[in-house]
């Protein structure tokens, strides 16, 4: 597949050579010849950006195979009480992700947006996942938090979302750790 990608990209640069070349030659060509030609190497660019997206699937089939597969999910609901700065997560007590967000992210996740922080691979078995909270909490205080969850990998893809909710009762922010299949 990557000599198929290199010898189309050698295709584009020998074209425009030629291009060149020709240019070179005969000063005076017709519009209508550049215009093919333009044709030409705008159909061999979408053909690389084609092959090129293919590429980054075959690469993700590769690297995170579904059956050993891990993706963890940030979301929130409603953030009254908790303004999110960071996340940090730990998979057996080994920091796997570090995300610090932005303002327009953390508006983002309010607004309904679920944030992937991490994707990768388990083995099948029991594991811990730690999650770690940073933010501003009730009445803009520095508030750090932590969720636990042991899960048990199976065979096929895990997916684990870590939702950050209000709790009214308490006026406190929640942190739920929810397993999908």
């Amino acid at each position: 597949m990557l000599r198929h990608v290199s010898l189309l990209l050698l295709s584009v640069l020998a074209l425009s050579g030629a291009a060149h070349a020709q240019e070179a030659s005969a000063p005076v060509a017709a519009a209508g010849d550049f215009k093919s030609l333009d044709q030409e190497v705008q159909a061999l660019k979408k053909e690389v950006l084609d092959l090129n997206r293919e590429l980054f699937v075959l690469e993700e089939e590769l690297l995170f195979p579904a059956n050993t597969q891990v993706a963890v999910f940030v979301s929130m609901d409603v953030g009254e009480f908790f303004a999110v700065d960071s996340v940090t997560l730990k998979l057996d007590n080994k920091e796997v992700a570090n995300y610090l967000y932005t303002e327009r992210e953390a508006q983002a996740l309010l607004k309904g947006g679920v944030h992937r922080v991490y994707l990768g691979n388990l083995k099948a078995g029991d594991h811990e996942l730690i999650a770690l909270f940073t933010g501003q909490g009730p009445h803009v205080r520095d508030y750090r938090r932590g969720a636990t969850i042991n899960l048990t990998k199976g065979v096929g893809a895990k997916y684990v979302e870590l939702k950050i909710s209000d709790r009214a009762s308490k006026a406190q922010p929640e942190f739920v750790v929810k397993e999908w299949e």
